[in-house]
């Protein structure tokens, strides 16, 4: 079955369950954390991919803009959104590293979004601090990136890594980041972080595992045997993760941009 033949049957769902089953995890905390909204309020999705995060930002009521260097990724993105009809949500082709070029986005977002990027870029610092600079005062920022202490899925994570970035292939350039991390990042971005929170555990982990070994076989192959098995996580993997203390994949930040500058010092 077609990823554009499963959009047709079933919609929006279908950009959640046609690849790594740990992106359904990453929209269920991300959807906890976009309360619906007529208020026209601007969302960037800064490395948005072929766009699935972005449009379900739209259908709750945002005007989102999605961004990623990748070309086919932007024209893919484009036509789900052009079928589904979402709402407003507009994508563009651009080197997230270079958000301070773009005079038309800084400080005008409500929220950023950035699930799954930032180890994979070497400076992640400026990103940060580019991405506090899109947001208004006040403004949020939702992030998930690998937690260091994860367990790896498959052998190739433990590495080896490169420092340097790939434009094509997408390695890692860090095994993942800490609460520390997180914190000296916002903190030096001006950013305080409101949560710490972790998705995709033991389940969900198992499935990618599998759903990767079998696509050495054929991605529809793949694609038919772990499908039946999707409605488990949902329903069961944080109960399970738990119980057996595994690590969670991925560390989650709700980051605030503060309203007002900080005042003089007292004398």
């Amino acid at each position: 079955m077609s990823k554009s033949l499963l959009l047709r049957l079933i919609g929006y769902p279908a950009l959640l369950i046609h690849g790594d089953p740990m992106v359904l995890d990453r929209w269920r905390w991300l959807k906890q954390r976009l309360p619906g909204t007529r208020n026209d309020e601007r969302l960037l999705d800064c490395g948005c991919g072929t766009g699935a995060f972005s449009i379900g930002a739209a259908k709750r009521g945002y005007r989102a803009t999605g961004v990623t260097n990748d070309e086919a990724a932007v024209a893919r993105a484009q036509e789900r959104a052009d079928y589904l009809k979402p709402g407003f949500a507009n994508f563009e082709a651009g080197d997230i590293r270079r958000l301070a070029d773009r005079s038309d986005f800084q400080g005008v977002f409500e929220i950023a979004i950035c699930l799954e990027v930032i180890e994979h870029l070497a400076d992640d610092r400026s990103l940060m601090q580019n991405l506090a600079a899109c947001l208004k005062p006040g403004g949020r920022l939702l992030l998930t990136t690998p937690y260091y202490h994860y367990i790896a899925v498959t052998p190739d994570e433990e590495g080896p890594r490169s420092e340097i970035e790939h434009e094509t292939c997408g390695w890692h350039v860090r095994r993942g980041y800490t609460v520390g991390m997180l914190q000296e990042l916002c903190q030096d971005a001006g950013m305080v972080i409101e949560e710490v929170s972790y998705c995709s555990g033991f389940l969900s982990q198992r499935l990618t595992a599998l759903m990767r070994v079998l696509t050495r076989v054929h991605y529809l192959f793949a694609w038919a045997a772990v499908l039946p098995l999707r409605i488990l996580p949902p329903l069961f993997d944080g109960l399970l993760t738990r119980l057996i203390g595994w690590r969670y994949y991925s560390i989650c930040i709700e980051a605030y941009k503060p309203r007002f500058a900080p005042g003089p010092e007292a004398d």
